[in-house]
């Protein structure tokens, strides 16, 4: 393949798709450079290292992502926003393994505030949870809850670990039910309690 031809964006996605192919942990910078047929030092026009790599991959699925499911929740509301969400969450974590990996990794902060992606995905989580009368702290509360969840049952499924005999997608829906059932009960934080204020004494003479 010609270098002429490499660009940013070309790397990035060419560096998600062999992700899928041959797994996250297989994608580096010379693995890369072989699937482009140039030589290593070529791609640092593109990318500063591996960890700049990495994070872009990250950005990218992140985009890929987010647009699903907020394609999937238009227009929707409570459990059947929540099992939109959590379906094609589900779905692109099983279709798209090597990105899915890549959105797992931890991104700067600084950069994560200001990645159109991860703003949309907050919006998008926020509104969903929004409808379940949640705010501060509760509202991070749950979407620790809800990523834990999806995240441990699709990492479960993609190795095939559940082998009771119990179809898994029956089991999805049970848990997706479940979580619904939750939100709509959630143990809302107290505000915490104001301090007593302190009794004016009058200065000794």
């Amino acid at each position: 393949m010609a270098r002429a031809g490499l660009t940013t964006a070309r790397v990035v996605t060419a560096a998600a798709d062999l992700a899928d192919e041959a797994g996250y942990e297989h994608v580096t910078l010379s693995a890369l450079a072989r699937k482009f047929g140039v030589k290593d030092a070529s791609l640092y026009s593109h990318v500063k290292n591996l960890h700049d790599l990495r994070t872009r991959m990250a950005l990218l699925a992140g985009a890929e992502m987010i647009d699903r499911i907020a394609d999937a929740v238009a227009g929707r509301a409570g459990k059947d926003a929540l099992a939109a969400f959590a379906d094609a969450y589900r779905e692109y974590a099983l279709e798209h393994p090597g990105r899915y990996a890549a959105t797992q990794i931890r991104i700067d902060q600084s950069l994560a505030a200001t990645s159109p992606a991860f703003v949309r995905t907050a919006e998008v989580t926020h509104g969903m949870l929004r409808a379940y009368g949640l705010e501060e702290p509760d509202l991070t509360d749950a979407v620790r809850l809800l990523r834990s969840t999806f995240h441990g049952y699709c990492a479960l499924e993609a190795t095939g670990a559940f082998g009771a005999s119990r179809d898994v997608r029956a089991s999805w829906d049970r848990a997706v039910e479940a979580l619904h059932v939750t939100l709509e009960h959630w143990p809302r934080e107290q505000p915490a309690a104001s301090p007593a204020p302190t009794p004016h004494v009058p200065p000794t003479t």
